[in-house]
């Protein structure tokens, strides 16, 4: 329970918004994880922190490109360190997904068609092959238990029309480029991620929710990385490998995580935010 004047609007699948009498919002991070669009029934300790610091990193990193909603970092008391004070955002209804490597629903589509999101791409590549260049693969929002949804360019300028489709797809491949070339010189390869943005009163058009964590991201060690299969990672492509070897069905609730998952999904974390950050989460 929250006190100081914040009521909850709604939880969605990691975090949980409230909002005060001056309109602004407070999001509080849960450890909860999710996978393949459902609430794992397991938390991962001190995941919203780090989530929550992690993306205030890059919003100071990335705000040369564009501005994002925070307001605040001081929070209240029960949710110090995993909660931001931020501006309510109208959000477009697309996820705005860049990638720079093959891999993911990208490489199953790939082995389809030679495409991802119906953008061509060159025969032979592998999963986990760099890409010629960054590209913009657009995704439809999903509510919990919906799947989200690949789609292409012409999709997108339906849902959110054409000038802020293009606004978007040039904001999403500006801020990858940064972000991945300075992982780079951190020995982590950001080979996908996932930004989501909104406007203000004032129609400014913001970078919202999350930026660049081990949830939204995939995150490769530099060193190990070889095309033609998994790829070492610091996110929760782990726990996705693993629940796909678990027998689950995907239909059904998912199985708890075990001990062993918990502990070195934590672990990947919390390596992800060090060698991104170059300190350790307080």
């Amino acid at each position: 329970m929250i006190n100081d004047g914040w009521k909850h609007v709604r939880s969605g699948k990691v975090r949980d918004l409230y909002t005060n009498d001056n309109n602004e919002l407070l999001l509080v991070a849960s450890d909860r994880i999710s996978a393949f669009d459902y609430v794992l029934p397991t938390p991962i300790p001190n995941k919203g922190k780090l989530l929550t610091q992690l993306s205030l990193f890059w919003f100071e990193y990335l705000q040369d490109i564009v501005p994002n909603h925070l307001i605040e970092k001081s929070v209240p008391t029960e949710v110090e360190g995993r909660a931001v004070i931020a501006k309510p955002l109208n959000m477009f209804a697309i996820e705005c997904v860049a990638r720079g490597y093959l891999t993911g629903s990208g490489w199953v589509e790939y082995q389809n068609s030679q495409t991802v999101c119906g953008i061509p791409l060159p025969a032979g590549l592998q999963d986990g092959s760099k890409l010629p260049e960054p590209i913009f693969t657009p995704a439809t929002k999903a509510e919990i238990g919906d799947h989200d949804e690949n789609i292409d360019f012409d999709r997108a300028v339906q849902i959110v029309g054409r000038v802020n489709a293009e606004i978007l797809r040039d904001l999403t491949l500006k801020l990858y480029s940064k972000a991945h070339d300075y992982a780079a010189t951190r020995g982590i390869i950001l080979a996908d991620t996932k930004f989501e943005f909104g406007t203000d009163q004032d129609g400014n058009i913001l970078l919202g929710d999350e930026a660049l964590t081990p949830d939204s991201s995939r995150f490769w060690s530099a060193n190990e990385w070889k095309p033609g299969g998994v790829q070492p990672s610091f996110d929760k492509q782990y726990v996705r490998d693993w629940l796909l070897s678990s027998g689950w069905d995907k239909a059904s609730t998912p199985p708890v995580l075990p001990e062993e998952i918990i502990a070195k999904t934590q672990e990947r974390y919390m390596t992800a935010y060090e060698l991104l950050t170059g300190k350790a989460l307080i």
